[in-house]
């Protein structure tokens, strides 16, 4: 599996752009996107569609937050949560995991430390990624700089039903087959796709893979 972040590198017409490139190179991929783009990107694009955050509020009295019901109306297949560029508590993980499960939502919980996969895994979300902050867009692949941990990821989650991903510094197509032969399912990307002016040679790579 492979999920790609778009972050806030593209958006609107860049982001449905960028997406119709994804979608002819690596069609597998899940593409993570600013929510307003959400709608034109699940219409015009066979690829299943993530929000990059949601929160645990109901329908009715609430103010600003994406609600797991707008998300699904407009045709998100599930999102993030817990990035480091936008971090939650535990608790909070846990009342949006139990809402989205409720509608049918997936979620990608990130996680920064082994300590945190160990408590996260009890709540049944749909997959983890396992990410070192320092080394998001650095260029340095967790797979080489975190080698053991990401290893150990792999391994806790093993035979649970959750996906396990990883992610932080991918950038080439041996960077992916590493966190593959760690024991990962897949990865999660950024920059290497959604701030690349050549995306398609990234992702024609790593099409083979999935």
């Amino acid at each position: 599996m492979i999920v790609i972040n778009f972050k806030n590198y593209k958006f609107g017409k860049s982001a449905l752009e960028l997406a119709r490139t994804i979608e002819i190179y690596c069609s597998k991929a899940i593409v993570s996107v600013p929510s307003l783009d959400i709608y034109e990107i699940s219409k015009n694009t066979s690829l299943p569609v993530f929000a990059q955050h949601v929160d645990y509020s109901e329908p009715g009295k609430s103010t600003g937050t994406i609600i797991p019901e707008i998300l699904e109306a407009a045709g998100a297949k599930g999102s993030l949560l817990n990035h480091s560029e936008h971090p939650v508590s535990f608790n909070v993980i846990k009342k949006t995991i139990d809402r989205c499960h409720d509608i049918g939502l997936k979620i990608i919980v990130c996680v920064s430390s082994l300590a945190q996969v160990a408590r996260i895994k009890k709540l049944q979300p749909f997959a983890m990624a396992f990410e070192d902050p320092q080394l998001i867009a650095s260029g340095k692949s967790i797979t080489y700089q975190k080698t053991h941990e990401v290893r150990e990821f792999a391994e806790l989650l093993r035979d649970s039903g959750i996906t396990a991903l990883c992610g932080a510094g991918i950038s080439s197509s041996d960077d992916v087959k590493a966190a593959l032969a760690l024991g990962c399912d897949g990865v999660l990307v950024a920059s290497a796709v959604a701030d690349s002016q050549h995306p398609e040679k990234f992702l024609k790579e790593i099409a083979g893979l999935f």
